[in-house]
């Protein structure tokens, strides 16, 4: 059974940084493709950033510039960098593994 754990969320003020971390568990970490996804209050959940088994990555474009996607494929954790935070970035963010889940971890960008 696969597990995606969250963490690294917090409160932080707007041009701040923060790191997301996703530890997986009961997988073979390495094969798979992993994203990030994030929802605000009231809004459908989004597509934030992936990276593919090899590395690859992509971004939204709401984020691109300000984000940076990696993996530790010896840590089974994949990362989210989170630079130049802004006030809409306040959301949960959730880590992705196939139709695999986390519980979230919230990041609040407030003055």
């Amino acid at each position: 059974q696969v597990q995606l754990v969250e963490s690294g969320g917090g409160l932080v003020q707007p041009g701040g940084s923060l790191r997301l971390s996703c530890a997986a568990s009961g997988t073979i970490f390495t094969i798979y493709g992993m994203k990030w996804y994030r929802q605000a209050p009231g809004k459908e959940r989004e597509w934030v950033a992936g990276i593919s088994s090899g590395g690859s990555t992509n971004y939204a474009d709401s984020v691109k510039g300000r984000f940076t996607i990696s993996r530790d494929n010896a840590k089974k954790t994949v990362y989210l960098q989170m630079n130049s935070l802004r006030f809409e970035d306040t959301a949960v963010y959730y880590c992705n593994l196939i139709n695999n889940w986390g519980r979230g971890t919230q990041v609040t960008v407030s003055s």
